[in-house]
């Protein structure tokens, strides 16, 4: 009778494996949207930073040579930036560059991340043109 006793005590059985599991996918359904959603600002937030340095790099670019880079490759090889950052969001280096709105003004005014609604627009036009 001893060893009967001693065999039922050492596992579990299968309703309380089932119940355990049920409780770790209740928790699962409940945390994991939030954490995806955590990722996606995360994301936007490092998208954000990576737009105010190169408009940074642009303004002291103006600021020390009196006009606009050509194109953002100058920041870099001008070593205003180390290397164009990556858009976290896309997963690629690709930004819309906007043109100063004086005329007289060549070069990189603005950016803008390429899947933005502005960035989108002005790769429409670039590609009518």
């Amino acid at each position: 009778m001893k060893s009967v006793l001693a065999r039922k005590a050492g596992g579990f059985t299968l309703i309380e494996l089932v119940v355990v599991m049920a409780i770790i996918g209740l928790l699962l359904t409940v945390a994991l949207p939030r954490y995806m959603h955590s990722i996606e600002r995360g994301k936007e937030q490092v998208r954000q930073q990576n737009v105010a340095v190169m408009r940074d790099a642009i303004d002291k670019f103006y600021g020390d040579n009196g006009q606009y880079p050509e194109t953002l490759d100058e920041l870099v090889t001008k070593h205003y930036l180390r290397a164009i950052p990556v858009d976290p969001v896309n997963g690629d280096d690709k930004w819309a560059a906007i043109a100063s709105p004086d005329e007289t003004k060549t070069g990189v005014y603005d950016i803008a991340p390429a899947s933005s609604p502005q960035g989108a627009a002005r790769d429409q036009a670039g590609a009518a043109q």
